[in-house]
């Protein structure tokens, strides 16, 4: 009978603008035993999301449904909307032998790891707030009022990065990158 190790759940987090995003889709690429574990929302799909690769879009009563059932390893509601991550898709994935990252925000990465203990906790901020000013201006999607409130929340979760596992500052994305493979080892 053939026996394999099981995967890891890894917690990314960090502020928007910072980069999140891009980093955990090259360490994908990178570490090929890695899956990035796909969130369920009850939100309407966005022009350009596909169902199963930004989220898995689900009905309002199916998402209650499985909170009634304990079934997410966290799970928020923002705008009117629940946002959460299932137990069976992650722990499925961990038991096959594959590291399971998470990329969600502080609130969930505190509940997914009370749940799970083992979980790795890793915060990206960025070299300065002035950078996630920029950043965020430079997607050109929001308003100033909406970047201020962004920065504002920024502030409040570097405030709780000390209680990540690691926090990796994500001035240079190769550099970033290589640090994130040195803790996990890939």
């Amino acid at each position: 009978m053939e026996t394999h190790k099981k995967g890891r759940l890894i917690i990314v987090s960090g502020p928007s603008g910072v980069g999140k995003g891009t980093l955990v889709k090259k360490l994908i690429k990178k570490c090929n035993n890695m899956v990035l574990s796909v969130s369920w929302t009850t939100r309407l799909p966005r022009q350009g999301e596909k169902n199963g690769v930004h989220y898995y879009f689900v009905p309002y009563e199916e998402f209650v449904d499985i909170i009634k059932k304990d079934g997410f390893l966290e799970f928020a509601n923002y705008n009117s909307n629940y946002y959460g991550t299932p137990n069976k898709i992650v722990y499925d994935q961990i038991n096959k032998g594959k590291d399971v990252i998470l990329e969600i925000d502080v609130q969930g990465a505190f509940k997914a790891k009370k749940k799970y203990s083992n979980a790795i906790m890793i915060f990206i901020i960025p070299p300065c707030v002035k950078d996630l000013y920029y950043r965020l201006g430079k997607r050109n999607t929001e308003t100033k009022e909406d970047i201020e409130k962004r920065i504002q929340r920024a502030k409040d979760e570097i405030e709780l990065s000390s209680k990540y596992d690691y926090i990796i500052v994500n001035d240079k994305i190769n550099k970033a990158i290589n640090e994130i493979c040195d803790i996990l080892k890939c």
